[in-house]
């Protein structure tokens, strides 16, 4: 994030000045390089997050009246200007800016050898609202209507044609919000392009569901929000992203645990109903949120071990055009900073939220259930508060009853045989209080239950995931 030059910090790198410069606050280009050399070495994909929705508002600096018109790159009069964020906007049916911004793409693949992008702000491109102060409902005269930038549409197809024509094994995202009909299918097929939609539904809902006492969240609710996208449409799911953790909001373990997360926090002071509570949700909500949200999944600076408090970047107050003044914090860079060390102190219950996150990844790594087609929720059970799914080979369940476990639970599942717990929310590693037997061995019975072919049966802790598998057959090894 934040790699193109930008003056204006406070602006997380989306008031770009210079779109072909690395950040000089980081280094240098060759340092930049070298930095995604070294991530190739460890076998990492580098994305990298590309603004070409909006630019700075900036003149000395800046493209904007670059010619000493407003008309440049840009529309002329309010048309290229974004009220809300205080830049300008492109004119995608000028062929300079057409030519600027896909050469513009292909340099970062070209020159820094990046695998991919995640396109910032494509639902503001895509519409002349903006998406601004409009919901959608998913009729199809909001996507095809009056207020559909066909240039912008049109541009995206190009970008996303040029850069996997040039370089196939290249990745884009693209952040909508809007749910845009063909946005991840091919553009030979007539789709806009992108390989991965990014789900930013989930994340708000999230802060919305937590503003409520979790005894009053609906289970259809959580489900639908995790699983609502168009067939076949590969999304990219997260919990939690700047969105969400800056100023005037909180980290989602701050919503949980508030306060307490000050003193409760070390293994040598007794925790609080708030603290358990907190870690035991931020668990649940991270691997439903992995499990149902998508085919992938996305950590946001420091949530994978519930880093506490929000971000904020130095700033000073902001008179906007229209005369309304956007508060600063005297430039304080106080909240500039995240504490990864939280995660890795083997004396704080951070260590125990990372754990877990490790847990989910290595998970992934040998079920691979992310990306499998199959995916079925058998319950979604309010009076229970139980969800059950089924992804992939494995089976996951969700008790977020605050109160009530369950003994010899029913579930449903597809394969016959028996199955084992491969990941346990309560386990005393990830700060859980150690509920579930894992050398236990669960056998199916043949009869439909929740529309399943088979069930069986398991200990449900309250506010506990368990994910099961089944165990394969070994054979007996022949004697010689």
């Amino acid at each position: 994030m934040a790699i193109q030059e930008h003056s204006y910090y406070a602006s997380f790198g989306y008031h770009v000045t210079n779109f072909f410069a690395p950040s000089s606050r980081c280094g240098t280009p060759d340092d930049l390089k070298s930095l995604i050399d070294k991530a190739h070495e460890l076998g990492l994909i580098v994305l990298m997050d590309i603004v070409h929705s909006h630019a700075s508002n900036n003149t000395l600096d800046g493209l904007n009246m670059f010619d000493g018109t407003d008309s440049c790159y840009f529309h002329s009069g309010s048309r290229g200007y974004h009220w809300m964020w205080d830049s300008r906007l492109f004119n995608y049916g000028h062929w300079e800016v057409i030519r600027y911004l896909l050469s513009n793409a292909r340099w970062w693949l070209d020159q820094y050898k990046f695998d991919g992008f995640r396109f910032d702000g494509v639902t503001s491109m895509m519409y002349t609202h903006h998406g601004l102060q409009v919901g959608f409902t998913g009729n199809y005269n909001e996507y095809f209507g009056y207020a559909t930038d066909v240039d912008a549409v049109v541009y995206l197809m190009l970008a996303n044609d040029l850069i996997h024509g040039l370089f196939p094994e290249a990745i884009t995202i693209g952040e909508d919000v809007s749910g845009m009909p063909t946005f991840c299918i091919p553009v030979q097929d007539g789709g806009v392009g992108f390989d991965y939609r990014l789900h930013m539904a989930i994340a708000d809902k999230w802060i919305e569901l937590l503003k409520k006492r979790d005894e009053d969240w609906r289970m259809g609710d959580v489900v639908h929000m995790l699983t609502n996208r168009r067939w076949l449409e590969k999304c990219v799911a997260y919990a939690e992203s700047h969105d969400q953790a800056l100023v005037g909001d909180k980290t989602i373990a701050f919503w949980l645990m508030d306060k307490d997360m000050y003193d409760f926090m070390a293994l040598d002071r007794p925790s609080t109903p708030l603290i358990d509570r907190g870690i035991a949700l931020h668990k649940m909500i991270r691997l439903i949120t992995m499990g149902l949200g998508g085919e992938g999944y996305l950590n946001f600076m420091g949530n994978e071990f519930g880093h506490p408090e929000w971000i904020d970047f130095p700033r000073f107050d902001n008179r906007l055009p229209d005369g309304k003044v956007v508060p600063g914090n005297n430039n304080s860079f106080d909240k500039c900073r995240r504490r990864f060390d939280l995660g890795d102190a083997d004396y704080l219950r951070y260590r125990g939220m990372q754990e877990f996150d490790q847990g989910m990844q290595h998970l992934e790594e040998i079920y691979g259930f992310m990306t499998s087609e199959h995916q079925y929720i058998s319950r979604k059970n309010e009076g229970d508060r139980v969800i059950v799914f089924e992804r992939g080979d494995l089976v996951f369940v969700f008790n977020f009853h605050w109160n009530n476990s369950y003994s010899d639970y029913q579930i449903g599942c597809l394969k016959p045989g028996k199955y084992k717990v491969v990941l346990d929310s309560d386990d005393p590693l990830f700060e859980g209080f150690g509920r579930i037997d894992h050398n236990a061995e669960f056998f199916t019975s043949e009869g439909w239950y929740d529309n399943r072919p088979r069930s069986f049966l398991v200990y449900a802790p309250a506010r506990t995931a368990v994910v099961y598998a089944p165990i394969k057959d070994e054979l007996e090894p022949i004697d010689g």
